[in-house]
């Protein structure tokens, strides 16, 4: 009798694990996604179970750290550069633009993928998942169209050198302008009805629908990625590519007169630093790299989802938000605390942070007024 109860309660056991097991099958992500936004929702996602709350752990304090280490890195930088009066020059007027579009993306972006995070979903409901989506969208084109226009700056004080006409703070306020303005243009075009605004895979944040088979949202996926990923990722290679050759250049002419005049070297300092071009091309290499790094885990899985060349999971949008938002950590780093002026007026402020330039740092390879240019664009 009691071997007849122990088998019983086996087969109940056997029976309550089953179902389980086919309730777990049948859940997927979707499944805590607010009924109002389910029309968002591809197809596509409800193949894919929950992710592991531990992921969505790891996403909201990843991005409270990133949050916070930019917002505090490029504010100091706004408030640097505009109480600064040798700061307040038309090509740093670009760097601000650089540092404030960095910071609106943490400040506004943030709180709520940090909010979705611990909801494990998105929250907000449809209307505000286009207007987050549409500020992620224009903050990030107008962070890229700015590095690019700064990289011209050096291109044209660096590469042309006194033939070159001298950037205005009126020029420099333009080129803002149209900056916003392109990137405005570019980012509203989904909420007219060419693409749309969705869901991501892991549903705490939303952007462009990658997934829709009509070939008219799949345009602007193309167009888009051609305007705001290659054309200034070529032009940025483009102009340090000719900013290297010019310095280099630059560097072997002062070589070969310094031989003429049987000296050492025509700067004291060269036999205790790297020569510039050697300076230059590290910084062009890191500029480079890091926006590489910030903006092609986003052109990958949207080509992915356009062209159905690999499998897209939910897992796999993390690291989209995560790169492109890590950008705006160290955007404040290369171009700003690279800027030995920038570091002296920060160590003046914050001397805790013991960012003052080394006393034979002449100029700024990050900023374009490099040591061996000097006389063509004095800081």
């Amino acid at each position: 009798m009691a071997l007849d109860y122990l088998n019983t309660g086996v087969a109940k056991m056997d029976t309550w694990n089953g179902q389980m097991s086919a309730y777990g099958a049948n859940q997927t992500v979707v499944d805590k996604v607010l009924p109002e936004m389910l029309h968002l929702v591809d197809p596509h996602w409800y193949q894919f179970p929950p992710m592991n709350p531990l992921w969505y752990g790891l996403l909201g304090f990843t991005i409270t750290c990133l949050a916070i280490t930019s917002i505090t890195g490029n504010a100091m930088v706004i408030y640097i550069f505009t109480t600064t009066k040798n700061l307040k020059t038309p090509s740093n007027l670009l760097v601000v633009n650089l540092a404030v579009s960095d910071f609106l993306m943490m400040a506004c972006m943030a709180p709520p993928l940090i909010i979705n995070s611990y909801n494990e979903t998105w929250v907000f409901g449809p209307l505000f998942c286009a207007i987050y989506a549409c500020g992620g969208s224009l903050y990030g084109t107008v962070s890229i169209w700015t590095m690019t226009a700064i990289a011209f700056d050096r291109y044209n004080v660096i590469v042309k050198g006194i033939a070159a006409k001298p950037m205005s703070i009126n020029g420099a306020l333009l080129r803002i302008l149209a900056i916003w303005l392109s990137s405005l243009a570019w980012t509203v075009a989904p909420i007219f009805g060419w693409n749309r605004y969705v869901p991501e895979g892991n549903m705490t944040v939303c952007g462009t629908d990658y997934l829709s088979k009509d070939w008219f949202s799949r345009s602007y996926i193309i167009a888009y990625a051609v305007f705001c990923y290659f054309l200034p990722l070529g032009l940025i290679i483009y102009s340090y590519w000719f900013i290297i050759q010019a310095v280099a250049a630059h560097e072997k002419a002062m070589r070969e007169q310094a031989k003429k005049m049987n000296v050492a070297s025509l700067r004291s300092s060269d036999a205790a630093n790297t020569s510039a071009e050697c300076k230059l091309a590290k910084v062009a290499l890191m500029t480079i790299s890091l926006w590489f790094m910030a903006w092609t885990p986003y052109l990958v899985i949207n080509f992915a989802g356009v062209f159905e060349t690999a499998p897209i999971s939910p897992v796999s949008t993390i690291w989209g938000s995560v790169f492109a938002k890590a950008n705006a950590v160290y955007n404040p780093i290369v171009y700003g605390i690279s800027h030995p002026k920038y570091r002296a007026a920060l160590y003046q402020r914050f001397p805790s942070l013991a960012c003052q330039p080394s006393p034979d740092e002449s100029g700024s390879v990050a900023s374009g007024n490099t040591a061996v240019c000097e006389e063509k664009a004095p800081a």
